[in-house]
């Protein structure tokens, strides 16, 4: 199956839930109807209402304009608009200066160890060599976790004891990538969210490590978030990036909801590039995000 294909597939549910208003929208008239329908369909998306508000605004000022004289060349329009939202920054990873770090921060059950195995997989078959680093000590079986997907993946793992100091591991992680010449470290991190003081306290000892062990090395700071929460995903974000530091998002299991908007919405209120969605269960599931690409699948 293509890149485009699989998208569009995995956008399935959020097609079936707002297709049919958009079959209507674009054969209507261009009139306050079509205002109203399109901003209804947007947030039935979850783009959240603020976005849907400014999406239709600004479908509205092209018009006027006459960049779009009917509903059907709307589409174009609305296209363009989406792409622009979602074209905050680069979306491919910063691994330039190596062995570079990416950080995998989120709360349990979102799909972090999922994300760094299928990453991993994919960056081995792109002729990189990774190294991965099991920083979550707290939750039992997190570091078991991560060593199935090291497998499936055939990288190798960096791992201590249950209740080990996090920044231990990814101190060993440093060093190992350097005595293995390993090119990216792909660093789990504890789900939980105690508290911000506590999650700023960690990351910043873990950072402070990095910073000394690999100065020059080339930082990422993913949030990985499951779309199917969607707002309350939002809200997740909205406290990680307030305490992270974050370079960019992941959004897991796409499939499994109905409103793939909240994708437009994180770009739009976050201002931080989505760089992968995940699509399906598969170990080749874990996409690239292309705007472009992404809202020709939906629409």
């Amino acid at each position: 199956m293509g890149f485009f294909e699989k998208i569009k597939t995995g956008l399935t549910r959020t097609r079936e839930n707002i297709g049919h208003s958009f079959d209507q929208l674009f054969a209507g008239e261009l009139d306050d109807d079509f205002y109203d329908l399109l901003e209804e369909t947007l947030i039935l998306s979850d783009v959240g209402v603020d976005t849907a508000l400014e999406i239709s605004g600004e479908v509205k000022r092209r018009a006027k304009l006459g960049k779009c004289k009917s509903a059907a060349e709307a589409r174009e329009t609305l296209k363009d608009i989406l792409t622009g939202l979602l074209s905050i920054g680069g979306t491919e990873l910063n691994l330039e200066n190596r062995p570079a770090v990416c950080l995998f921060i989120g709360v349990n059950g979102v799909g972090k160890t999922t994300t760094i195995g299928k990453l991993a997989a994919r960056m081995k078959g792109e002729g990189k060599r990774c190294l991965m680093a099991a920083g979550d000590t707290f939750r039992a079986a997190a570091a078991d976790q991560l060593e199935i997907w090291s497998e499936r993946a055939g990288v190798d793992i960096i791992r201590q004891h249950e209740g080990a100091d996090p920044a231990a591991v990814v101190f060993d992680a440093c060093a190992a990538a350097k005595a293995r010449k390993a090119d990216v470290i792909l660093v789990d991190t504890a789900g939980r969210l105690h508290n911000k003081q506590n999650l700023m306290n960690e990351l910043n000892k873990i950072s402070r490590v990095i910073d000394r062990e690999l100065p020059q090395a080339s930082r990422e700071t993913l949030l990985v978030l499951d779309a199917t929460t969607g707002q309350n995903g939002l809200i997740q974000a909205k406290q990680f990036k307030e305490s992270a530091g974050l370079t960019g998002v992941v959004l897991t299991k796409l499939d499994g909801t109905a409103k793939g908007g909240i994708v437009i919405a994180i770009s739009r209120e976050l201002g931080i590039p989505v760089k992968f969605i995940g699509v399906g269960e598969g170990i080749d599931d874990l996409m690239p995000f292309e705007p472009e690409t992404f809202v020709d699948a939906l629409l």
